[in-house]
């Protein structure tokens, strides 16, 4: 495997970074999601996952805000999701020591039962609805639960993703709640690899470059999405996922 470390500015790290941010960002142009999951499931076979999870949070942060930005509920939304969003943050910055703190066996295993958990999740599962009175004392513990997973993998799915399915929202306000989700997670990720000194100028930079594949890419899968089935792709894509997490977990076993 190569590291980080052993990769720093080698230009076949630089193509396989840009062509990841290409690919993530497609699958979010058709699928509405995707892109840090994508990131860290490619880039965590090249490198470090805290090298990955360092890259991907501007493009991460700059496609989010676009998508939650993107509807008319952002008010309402906030009122309603505040317990969970804040939770998110403490989780994620409390999560984040683990990403800091190099241990590359544990933090590519937890990677990798994200992505079989996630993705396992959303190929069989049935859809499942959460009452309004049970809401009030789930937020937080989903929120938790998300923000630990975020800032010890730098996946920001499991389990936001299901649970704000599972509120039944309409369907545009799903994809703002999930922008909102994500937005909050890939700030506090930010703040919890920074307050640990895991986060670097020059990561900042290079973070940033990558917004330029990865808006490309969200460009190209909007184009996908007019001329194919999207349940198609997306099946596909956990498929993927699923392998890819599956290979990472049992990395540190081989």
């Amino acid at each position: 495997m190569l590291y980080a470390k052993a990769m720093d500015h080698s230009p076949l790290l630089v193509v396989a970074a840009a062509a990841t941010f290409f690919l993530a960002g497609t699958v979010k142009g058709v699928t509405g999601m995707g892109l840090p999951t994508v990131c860290m499931a490619v880039l965590g076979s090249l490198t470090s996952p805290l090298s990955a999870a360092s890259l991907l949070i501007v493009p991460s942060f700059v496609t989010n805000v676009w998508q939650l930005l993107a509807g008319r509920s952002i008010g309402v939304l906030s009122r309603r999701l505040w317990p969970m969003m804040l939770s998110v943050v403490a989780g994620t910055i409390a999560g984040s020591s683990l990403l800091a703190s190099g241990s590359i066996a544990v933090t590519t295993s937890a990677l990798g039962g994200a992505l079989v958990v996630y993705a396992g999740y959303t190929l069989v599962s049935r859809q499942v609805r959460v009452s309004a009175s049970s809401e009030s004392w789930l937020s937080p513990i989903i929120g938790v639960a998300t923000g630990v997973v975020t800032g010890g993998t730098g996946v920001l799915v499991i389990p936001a993703v299901p649970y704000l399915h599972a509120l039944d929202l309409e369907k545009d306000d799903l994809v703002q709640a999930l922008g909102l989700s994500f937005t909050i997670s890939t700030i506090a990720l930010a703040a919890g690899l920074s307050w640990r000194g895991a986060f670097r100028i020059d990561e900042f930079v290079a973070s940033g470059l990558a917004i330029i594949p990865a808006l490309a890419g969200m460009w190209v899968g909007q184009m996908i999405r007019r001329r194919i089935s999207a349940q198609i792709f997306r099946r596909w894509f956990l498929i993927l996922l699923f392998l890819l997490g599956t290979q990472m977990l049992a990395r540190p076993f081989l």
